[in-house]
């Protein structure tokens, strides 16, 4: 499938967008500037860490874009934040990225920023995991975010991009996994495009938050969850990203999230 643009979703025309954003006269904002008038895309937008990162944004001043599979709830969601632009799209499907990108920063008038916040997760031993699983698993987790950000930095000028790898980052897990190589890698990609991207003005945030009351594992595309403790606040996890956004943070450890 190709994206599809919701014009319901619209508080203002994406023509209106362009020339609110032009007359704002947006400068690249430096490490210690605030997030008031920037340009933000957060995939995985209907999710609860994207959802809630995105309310800060909008709180802070910034003009936001949300994307992510869940028609439903992305509505939903750009609805609760007055109608910021939306864009339903596959993470899996490399035309739909495409699209949804150039879509986004039409609205907005162009890109400051990009947060992914899209994932998806399965349990069990890789031996018993369904070659359509494994497959998903790598694209949204993995591929699916390089494109994106490929797509996205041929749409800005300097800014930041935001990958929440999460904590299997750091410490993979018996019975996740093909779900912690995806997420090692997309961390290991993050660190390296941090230092390919610093000289064109663009810094790059890799996030790995511990286990997040999110409901992700109950949402599994495959396996049962084993029991948990109690996992953080989303809205602590989401203040801490865009914390980190603000300060110019390379990376965010499990820890500086307790």
């Amino acid at each position: 499938p190709t994206a599809i643009r919701h014009p319901k979703l619209f508080s203002k025309s994406p023509s209106q967008c362009r020339n609110l954003q032009l007359q704002s006269q947006f400068e690249p904002m430096t490490s210690s500037a605030g997030l008031a008038g920037s340009r933000i895309l957060v995939v995985g937008g209907s999710g609860v860490i994207g959802g809630e990162i995105a309310r800060i944004l909008v709180e802070e001043g910034a003009s936001v874009a949300l994307a992510g599979r869940d028609e439903k709830r992305l509505t939903e969601q750009s609805i609760s934040l007055g109608g910021v632009p939306a864009f339903t799209f596959d993470l899996r499907s490399p035309p739909d990225i495409d699209t949804m990108v150039s879509d986004a920063s039409d609205a907005l008038g162009g890109l400051d920023g990009l947060i992914n916040a899209a994932g998806v997760v399965a349990f069990g031993p890789l031996a018993d995991l369904k070659e359509e699983t494994l497959e998903e698993l790598i694209a949204v987790n993995f591929t699916g975010p390089l494109r994106l950000m490929r797509s996205a930095l041929g749409h800005m000028d300097g800014g930041f991009l935001v990958n929440i790898s999460g904590v299997v980052a750091e410490s993979p897990m018996p019975g996740l996994a093909a779900y912690s190589a995806a997420k090692s890698g997309l961390s290991a990609a993050s660190s390296a495009l941090a230092k390919e991207l610093r000289r064109h003005g663009v810094r790059v945030l890799d996030a790995r938050p511990p286990h997040t009351e999110t409901g992700l594992a109950d949402r599994a595309v495959a396996g049962t969850p084993p029991k948990m403790p109690e996992g953080l606040s989303p809205t602590h996890v989401a203040s801490t990203i865009v914390q980190g956004i603000k300060t110019g943070t390379r990376s965010l450890k499990a820890s500086d999230f307790a």
